[in-house]
């Protein structure tokens, strides 16, 4: 049976980033696509107008009643390894003998039927992707999308080409959690970096490497293998591959990096074609190293400079990725999903770059009491470049409290006067009592409710 031969699609979790876009290229196609997810978000009130239902409290029943219009056959339930296996709904359907398979699994059987070109890396992935995207839309390249961010352009974590096309090609993000990515059999394989993360799955450092050299063998014969120069040092890598970096005079580089009307302008130096005069609206270092990438792999499918340039420049970056939520001469808020040590660091400095001698305010929401304890010293260090720290409680997500792991163990490591932990419910008035220049919201958990009520409170200090 074909992925697309199910009628109905059950997703537990259904308002996570990947699953979500999931449930959009089914509800495409026709299919009846229902889920549960724990919280009701900005995310799951799109889907819910574009036709899926979901629901957010776990309803046995209401499954049983969904589940009785179907034959079993007919429907496939997908899942997300988020969800504890103690879900009462997770419980029921398991013990059914329904159909379940993993997020992961789902994107791998889709991108089979197309050319796929994946992004993986600790850090880096969802703006690589968005902007291979664009690049490929901008150049009229028949080409699906499954993002892990919406894209500001589009508007959405999903975009769809024609089923029918053969030639036609998939962008996928490529993700390490729970080796997800060992689904995919890409023809352009790009590798951003490879700090380490994840360890509640991994154990340790070496295994995450271990994955990625993996993931990294699974490109198809023909296809391509583009890694940043780092990377290619940490992993134990064999056969041709394209090596790339910010400066560091490799195959695929930067040339006269600039800041020019409040934007990186520079030279990319490739061995297919240079691309002269790249200007990118994005902030940061990082973000030119971005599109050092995504270039590489647009030309090893022949798209040219000048459309790559005509992209670049159009790019308008990913929601919660150094957002600009507020942009005035006296005041600045900028949300990022930030929420490991380097993320922290490549977005602190971006915002310190681009305004120097402004106080910079940072509410940040650690994510898992794992991460917060394997990182505790580099989250301190990186949150140490702030000029005001506040924590917010740790965002437990799938896990259970560690007691000896709290935000006010971490707060105590950060060397900074000027800090506290704030309850999130009492943020937005503790931020309006203070003197606020550079604001940035960062975390990957459920900050991103608290982004318009601070929206909302600055716009009265304009």
């Amino acid at each position: 049976m074909t992925i697309l031969n199910y009628k109905l699609y059950y997703f537990l979790g259904v308002g996570g980033i990947g699953m979500s876009a999931l449930a959009r290229y089914f509800n495409h196609y026709g299919k009846s696509v229902y889920g549960y997810d724990k919280t009701s978000t900005a995310l799951t009130a799109e889907l819910e107008k574009e036709g899926i239902t979901a629901h957010y409290q776990e309803d046995v029943e209401a499954v049983k009643a969904l589940f009785a219009q179907y034959r079993k056959e007919e429907i496939l339930v997908i899942y997300t390894p988020a969800v504890p296996k103690s879900h009462k709904e997770y419980e029921y359907i398991l013990a059914g003998g329904y159909t379940m398979q993993k997020r992961a699994w789902v994107l791998g059987e889709i991108t089979k039927q197309f050319r796929t070109i994946a992004i993986a890396g600790t850090h880096g992935k969802t703006t690589t992707t968005t902007l291979v995207t664009h690049i490929l839309k901008t150049a009229g390249v028949d080409c699906y999308a499954f993002l892990g961010g919406i894209s500001k352009n589009y508007n959405t974590n999903l975009l769809l080409g024609n089923p029918d096309n053969k030639d036609a090609y998939v962008v996928v993000e490529a993700d390490e959690y729970d080796r997800s990515f060992l689904t995919l059999h890409p023809y352009i394989t790009i590798i951003t970096s490879v700090d380490a993360d994840h360890l509640d799955i991994y154990g340790d450092s070496e295994s995450m490497l271990k994955t990625y050299e993996q993931f990294a063998s699974q490109v198809v014969p023909g296809g391509y293998l583009i890694v940043k120069k780092n990377v290619d040092n940490d992993l134990k890598l064999t056969g041709k591959r394209l090596i790339y970096s910010l400066n560091l005079n490799t195959e695929y580089c930067a040339d006269s990096v600039h800041i020019e009307e409040g934007e990186f302008r520079y030279d990319i130096k490739s061995p297919l074609e240079s691309v002269s005069a790249v200007a990118i609206g994005l902030p940061g270092l990082h973000n030119v190293e971005n599109s050092i990438a995504a270039v590489a792999a647009a030309q090893q499918i022949g798209i040219k400079g000048d459309i790559i340039n005509k992209a670049l420049r159009s790019f308008q970056g990913v929601k919660r990725r150094f957002d600009y939520r507020i942009k005035s001469k006296n005041l600045v808020y900028i949300d990022d999903y930030a929420h490991h040590p380097e993320e922290l660091r490549a977005a602190i400095t971006a915002a310190r770059q681009l305004y120097p001698g402004k106080k910079i305010t940072g509410v940040f929401q650690p994510h898992l009491f794992s991460r917060t304890r394997d990182f505790m010293d580099g989250f301190a260090e990186s949150l140490g470049l702030l000029d005001e720290c506040i924590l917010l409680e740790i965002y437990p997500a799938r896990e259970q409290p560690l007691p000896e792991i709290t935000s006010q163990v971490l707060l105590e490591k950060i060397k900074l006067n000027e800090k506290a932990v704030v309850a999130k419910e009492n943020l937005v008035e503790y931020l309006r009592l203070k003197p606020l220049e550079v604001v940035m919201t960062l975390g990957a958990g459920d900050i991103d409710t608290l982004i318009r009520p601070i929206e909302d409170m600055m716009k009265t200090k304009l």
